[in-house]
């Protein structure tokens, strides 16, 4: 059975009485699906024992973003954990960012355009909330899913810059049936929407071939954002063929590559990424 901590100090003594065991760690905002699941999984296979947080994290969300609407389901995920974690972290906002606090981490690098463009603010707050909790744990491995895949490169920028002992792994995105990938916001979407929903990665997968095929890089970007439009998606926010480990802009297939897209159905926004 889980042991469930709410502070940093409850959290430390947690972990010492289990060192020097090798520590996992899979950090997320909770509404635990599938994706998760098989980040708990792949740190259990690295790790003797694992660490996990929930922490729906306010310094990452806009004030027209849905923080109060983001779903919460703390019951159903200590369920889902009690069984594959050893340690389940669930901090208060006032543990996070207690009264007074006045650090913020800004990150750089990979950080430059595509989700910056669109939410300016994000990054700082997941590089300052995921310091705080590598930190609080110091956990040998943490892992992150590749469906946020700007995001897994700013976290490994952090952890570079800032000389944290702490491998970083990127694990593969999961996906439904139809190839979906998976997401909290996912229940968000009405029948209808979940159906405009799965358009998403069939476009970007014929995207990737018109790339391979023409070379024509901006061509295949622009036919996948009218795709988008006509498949039913409320909005376009960007499809972007960029370098796979740094996101610089690239005019030719000549290293490895990645797409990535960013659209909302109806109120809800998804993102998503492959490699070329």
């Amino acid at each position: 059975m889980s042991q469930v901590v709410t502070t940093v100090a409850e959290l430390r003594a947690a972990l010492a009485a289990l060192k020097p065991a090798r520590i996992g760690m899979v950090p997320t905002m909770g509404a635990l699906h599938d994706g998760h699941v098989s980040l708990v999984n792949e740190a259990r296979s690295r790790a003797t024992h694992v660490v996990v947080s929930i922490f729906v994290n306010p310094t990452q969300f806009a004030p027209n973003e849905d923080f109060d609407a983001y779903p919460r389901t703390l019951d159903a995920d200590l369920k889902t954990l009690d069984d594959r974690a050893a340690i389940v972290f669930t901090p208060t906002a006032r543990e996070m960012y207690p009264e007074g606090f006045a650090t913020g981490i800004t990150v750089g690098g990979p950080s430059t355009g595509l989700e910056t463009d669109f939410r300016p603010h994000f990054f700082a707050g997941v590089a300052t909330v995921v310091a705080k909790l590598l930190i609080a744990a110091m956990p040998d491995i943490a892992m992150f899913g590749e469906k946020d895949y700007q995001q897994l490169l700013v976290i490994k920028q952090l952890v570079r810059d800032l000389a944290l002992p702490v491998d970083i792994i990127g694990v593969p995105t999961l996906r439904e049936a139809d190839g979906l990938a998976l997401s909290s916001r996912n229940a968000y979407l009405s029948t209808e929407e979940r159906g405009i929903a799965a358009r998403l990665n069939v476009i970007l997968k014929e995207a990737i071939a018109a790339a391979r095929t023409s070379g024509d890089l901006r061509a295949a970007e622009a036919t996948a954002i009218e795709a988008l439009w006509k498949a039913g998606f409320a909005h376009v926010d960007y499809v972007a063929i960029r370098d796979a480990e740094t996101l610089d802009h690239i005019t030719a297939l000549e290293r490895p590559a990645r797409i990535l897209a960013a659209a909302k159905v109806g109120k809800t926004r998804l993102i998503d990424n492959m490699a070329v």
